[in-house]
């Protein structure tokens, strides 16, 4: 079974942390190392650059505490992924016992059972996030800790407005976490983002956090760091000098920034 080009990305991310957890730094994924040894895929050079590994890594870590932060506060929530590619979250995270829904299309699903078991907390639901009639199958009784890693700049302005509306119809309290490109990053993502790689030039940036809200009854909380100072520090010698200077604080946040919304 082929993928396009957008479904090709999930072994970008992929790659990075079967790296970074090879190297002992940042985070720790054995399924994502044997899934990469067991199908790995050709990659371009930028696509396998360990200054991206590093930031994909620190990107999914973050994402990872923030799921276990609002797990603690937030009891008996239902966990929604969307875009979960490849992805261990619920592995690493530890949410044995945790209602847990894992979405990505169709293809990619089907290739995920390959690497994933079903049981009866934990549920994989094909759909894309551009058209939400797949919510019809989660609970909606429950509060809902919801990630959107590396999906919103597939999205257009108008497709997110629609999602998110579609989420505060649905359920009645819910906590969002989402990357998103900033106009510049998606201008300069034409050139100089491993996506092209696999054939990707079709995406989207945000001006403003409250941008995409529109009609929905979202509210935006805050922005969240995707180079945590305690993660960056976990790198040695020159590389954590260049990633300092490269890739982390002010320089990063004029094209890429993580964002906090709730309903």
């Amino acid at each position: 079974m082929s993928l396009d080009n957008v479904n090709k990305t999930l072994y970008i991310p992929l790659y990075g942390k079967a790296l970074v957890s090879r190297q002992g730094v940042i985070l720790k994924d054995i399924t994502a190392e044997r899934i990469w040894e067991e199908g790995a895929v050709p990659l371009g050079k930028k696509s396998k650059s360990r200054w991206l590994a590093y930031s994909m890594s620190m990107r999914a870590r973050t994402f990872d505490d923030w799921v276990r932060k609002m797990l603690a506060i937030c009891q008996n929530a239902t966990v929604l992924h969307i875009g979960c590619g490849l992805d261990s979250r619920i592995l690493r995270v530890g949410a044995s016992g945790v209602l847990w829904y894992d979405l990505d299309f169709p293809e990619v699903i089907a290739m995920r059972k390959k690497h994933y078991s079903e049981s009866e907390f934990y549920h994989m639901i094909s759909g894309s996030a551009a058209q939400p009639d797949w919510l019809s199958r989660i609970p909606k009784d429950r509060t809902a800790v919801i990630v959107m890693e590396g999906v919103s700049m597939y999205l257009s302005l108008d497709a997110l407005r629609r999602l998110l509306l579609a989420l505060s119809e649905h359920f009645a309290s819910f906590h969002l976490m989402t990357d998103v490109y900033t106009e510049l990053g998606a201008k300069l993502s034409r050139w100089k983002n491993p996506i092209s790689d696999v054939g990707v030039t079709a995406v989207y940036g945000l001006r403003h956090p409250k941008e995409p809200l529109g009609k929905s009854r979202v509210s935006y909380v805050q922005e969240h760091s995707m180079t945590p100072s305690d993660l960056v520090n976990q790198l040695t010698g020159f590389d954590r000098r260049f990633f300092k200077l490269m890739f982390a604080g002010n320089a990063a946040r004029k094209l890429y920034r993580m964002y906090e919304y709730e309903r």
